[in-house]
């Protein structure tokens, strides 16, 4: 009511003032797809790339707004290698001196983690039991592969699509631009109940028809890991972002990807997914 009383005022020029907005450009193409067409692509996608070999430069940062503060750690040269259904492999360089900083590898229910400077390893579980006081401690190779390959919609799982629209600065115009894009929601239920639990949701850019962002979900609905995909190319004629951002909110640390390098499903063989711990290595295990 007061509202409505306040636009029946007879408004003169000292009462009101027009700022003139910049209007964002629309795209020249949007793409449509129903939810069976986005999963149809986001399984394709999977499907079709089995290993990887890429070259990388690897950025970390921990900390964040909850913390007051974010500390930036120096850029480090780095090759992953992936095959499915869950082998990783993820090596760190030094500066200047090109030797080992890290070395990760992983069979996908059990990882090696070597730190040669430390003249320490790791081993354990892929997954965390007891957070270390240290983020990057906390990070296991599961958080590489599904940011890397975004895994398929499973069967028993339930789906959602929402439209959206975001309005971004374009980094070579600096124009504002509008982007359409698709949320495709990935759910399964609670046992026999009603609940529904949310796994994942994929952001599907409508200019093209890719993921441009992953957000991944623990039991309880809490948002796990945010990654952030751009700079898409195509390698033997599949497309692939080589900019990889993936942000754990909650463990406080961020690892950027810049792909320099990358083949796609080059014959990979275990052994490369085997690390040997050098003696006199000073051995943590993890329950």
């Amino acid at each position: 009511m007061l509202l409505g009383a306040f636009f029946a005022l007879p408004i003169t020029g000292c009462l009101k003032h027009t700022r003139l907005l910049e209007r964002p450009q629309q795209p020249q193409v949007v793409l449509s797809a129903s939810g069976a067409q986005l999963i149809q692509g986001l399984n394709q996608r999977y499907d079709q790339i089995h290993s990887l070999s890429a070259t990388v430069l690897i950025r970390a940062s921990v900390g964040g707004a909850s913390k007051g503060k974010v500390t930036d750690y120096t850029s480090l040269r780095g090759y992953i290698l992936l095959r499915q259904p869950d082998m990783l492999r993820v090596l760190g360089m030094l500066p200047v001196v090109e030797t080992r900083a890290f070395d990760m590898a992983s069979n996908g229910s059990r990882f090696t983690l070597l730190i040669p400077p430390k003249n320490e390893a790791i081993t354990g579980k892929g997954t965390v039991t007891k957070p270390s006081p240290n983020p990057l401690m906390n990070l296991r190779p599961s958080v590489f592969f599904d940011s890397m390959l975004i895994r398929k919609v499973a069967p028993d799982e339930l789906i959602y699509v929402t439209t959206n629209n975001r309005v971004e600065r374009d980094p070579h115009t600096h124009h504002l631009v509008e982007l359409p894009d698709y949320d495709l929601g990935i759910l399964r239920r609670q046992g026999d109940s009603q609940e529904l639990i949310p796994v994942r949701v994929v952001h599907v850019s409508r200019t093209d028809l890719l993921p441009y962002q992953l957000d991944e979900y623990d039991g309880k609905g809490n948002l796990v890991t945010k990654t952030l995909y751009s700079n898409y190319q195509t390698f033997q004629g599949i497309p692939y972002p080589t900019r990889i951002i993936i942000d754990r909110p909650g463990d406080g640390y961020q690892i950027a990807l810049t792909i320099q390098k990358l083949t796609l499903n080059r014959p990979l063989a275990n052994d490369q997914f085997q690390l040997k711990i050098p003696e006199g290595t000073k051995i943590k295990r993890l329950p």
